[in-house]
């Protein structure tokens, strides 16, 4: 965990509407997470917060945290266990667009997500096709009724720790 004071407020859009100022805090704070990771010159460097309705912090997980494979959403999403009732109103904040499909791991952070019941997704920046062409999260998300919203003005910190990358 960082130091960093949780974003306080729990007014949250419902499907269709508009980000909160507190969806922005999580979002930022999810980009700020993206630059512990390990560098790598294969993978993206990403930060994921999962936080509750009520707006507690359940879980949170950077790319590479405890596995060279592991994906942020992935990384948090493996912190809490199956049974978690509080998975269904939550929303993952990620500074990258959860994947729709791996080059490491069979299953892809989109379906992570779906499988946890998670109905709601806030994210910075649209996966390039820099290592897997036609990733489409976002999509995927949709097409099985997740709320995805998508903050740009958090690209750029989103991709300040993917530089090398790009």
């Amino acid at each position: 965990m960082t130091d960093h004071p949780s974003p306080t407020g729990c007014g949250r859009p419902g499907p269709g509407q508009e980000a909160t100022t507190t969806d922005r805090a999580w979002l930022a704070i999810a980009c700020e997470l993206a630059a512990q990771c390990p560098p790598s010159d294969t993978a993206f460097s990403v930060g994921a917060i999962i936080v509750a309705e009520d707006g507690t912090e359940l879980a949170r997980g950077y790319s590479r945290e405890n596995d060279p494979h592991d994906h942020a959403e992935e990384g948090a999403l493996a912190k809490l266990g199956h049974d978690e009732r509080r998975l269904a109103g939550a929303t993952v904040y990620s500074s990258l667009e959860p994947c729709a499909k791996r080059a490491s791991r069979p299953r892809p952070c989109a379906q992570l997500i779906q499988e946890a019941g998670i109905r709601r997704v806030v994210t910075a920046w649209r996966e390039p096709d820099t290592f897997v062409p036609g990733a489409q999260g976002t999509e995927l998300l949709q097409s099985a009724g997740v709320t995805v919203i998508e903050l740009t003005e958090y690209a750029d910190a989103a991709k300040a720790p993917n530089r090398h990358l790009l």
